[in-house]
């Protein structure tokens, strides 16, 4: 029996994290036994290779601009556990996170014995304890992320008023497939019967099989540079302005403060997605609330600001589409300044791929290195890492980040920037290195 918050967190993290099938019959029997808590939430549903996140801020701030309470489900974390559920952006505290392991244990025991060793996975449990939460805890809406894919995955259980598909890259191509289409589809199966698809910048291929999805469904899909568009509007603020149009809404200089092209794309898919919802739900859609949610959005970890003097930033560009958009966005804001990055990602993700593409940008320094990596996940070593590039005079290696950082405060000067970026997993431990370096935990 669990009593303690670190009991909580041990059954959770002690559950097998993948025993993928083809089916969501475990999860379903799961959810039945306590009593199908998903059927009384409204919920946003939202998946995507990247950008969910920021997305999933983007829409819980719209809709709490608009009088709303909301809930997020969100993966994975930065800091601590709990942040995952959270309410008006309020993490789960720690005594509601262990009544709510009291509450589906005896259920997970149950199943354990029924399926021998095919009970609940890790993702399963999180997702089971987020749709009690808030069917008692109760908010006017739910936006939910997809943890991996969206046909199979656990949260794919829910009949959304709306779903959203960000972007569509090569990653997980092990489990999702190895083309554009094949990981669409698996996107794609999100896409439930009569509800409406806001999809984000997808590629042609990936986009027709949205469209041919929907059609299956009877639904339609609204997607970002056909239906609607985001046009940048430069200025010298940090974050980004840009102008928004879909159908009979358009409105000018929309100000975020995440930085990056596909920040303003994540806002307008988040956007479209608020004015799709609203409009099912007979809300309001007005420009305060859009200029209010939308500025006000924060993202740990997505090109956060640790430090101003000099500039030190952390960014979760944990595969080869997101660090493509990171090299954009250096010689976009960053082409005049000396850029150090330390760099360090699991050993599945396409490392050479990713070194390479940094490597583009001319002013880049690139220091390899490597962190422990979550439970049995490892991460690609720093000499793995330098093999990914044949010998080059902006790479060098480091044996851990916290030497690597040392190495690049030594080089740079105050105008320059240091970027530690890679796995999530590592800029949580980054973040909590600066955010509570007291903090031995």
């Amino acid at each position: 029996m669990v009593r303690t918050y670190q009991e909580a967190l041990n059954f959770i993290h002690g559950r097998d994290r993948f025993k993928k099938a083809p089916t969501l019959e475990r999860m379903r029997h799961f959810m039945a036994l306590l009593g199908n808590p998903q059927e009384q939430l409204q919920m946003i549903h939202v998946a995507g290779t990247n950008g969910k996140g920021s997305t999933v801020a983007f829409l819980r701030d719209l809709l709490m601009a608009d009088g709303q309470t909301v809930g997020t489900f969100t993966s994975p974390f930065i800091t601590r556990f709990n942040e995952r559920i959270s309410r008006d952006g309020e993490p789960i505290s720690d005594d509601e996170l262990v009544a709510l392991v009291q509450r589906v244990e005896p259920v997970v025991a149950q199943l354990d014995q029924e399926l021998a060793e095919k009970g609940p996975t890790e993702f399963e449990i999180d997702t089971a304890l987020m749709f009690c939460y808030f069917a008692s805890h109760p908010v006017d809406t739910v936006v939910v992320e997809v943890g991996l894919g969206g046909l199979y995955d656990s949260t794919n259980i829910i009949t959304p008023l709306v779903s959203v598909i960000t972007t569509i890259g090569m990653d997980h191509m092990k489990i999702l497939g190895d083309t554009i289409p094949k990981i669409a589809a698996q996107k794609a199966g999100i896409i439930k019967p009569n509800v409406p698809v806001v999809c984000g910048r997808l590629s042609a291929d990936a986009l027709a099989v949205m469209d041919q999805t929907a059609a299956r469904q009877q639904t339609q899909v609204v997607a970002l540079g056909r239906d609607y568009t985001v046009t940048n509007q430069p200025h010298e603020a940090w974050g980004e302005r840009f102008a928004y149009r879909y159908a009979a809404w358009h409105w000018q200089h929309l100000q975020i403060d995440l930085l990056g092209p596909y920040q303003m794309d994540n806002a307008a898919t988040a956007l479209t997605a608020f004015i799709t919802y609203q409009q099912l739900r007979h809300g309001a859609v007005t420009p305060a609330t859009i200029r209010q949610g939308l500025a006000h959005t924060a993202w740990p970890g997505r090109f956060e600001r640790l430090n101003d003097q000099p500039l030190i930033a952390i960014d979760g560009a944990h595969n080869e589409p997101a660090m493509v958009e990171m090299a954009a966005l250096l010689r976009r804001h960053f082409a005049t300044n000396e850029v150090y990055i330390v760099l360090a990602v699991l050993a599945d993700k396409q490392y050479t791929q990713m070194v390479r593409t940094l490597l583009t940008v001319p002013n880049v320094h690139l220091i390899v290195t490597q962190f422990s990596g979550p439970g049995k996940r490892a991460a690609a070593t720093p000499v793995e890492l330098e093999e990914a590039v044949t010998v080059h005079d902006r790479v060098t290696m480091a044996a851990d980040w916290p030497t690597a950082l040392r190495e690049a405060l030594s080089k740079m000067s105050a105008e320059d920037l240091l970027l530690l970026t890679g796995s999530l997993y590592f800029i949580s431990e980054v973040r909590h290195y600066f955010k509570d370096p007291d903090d031995p935990a």
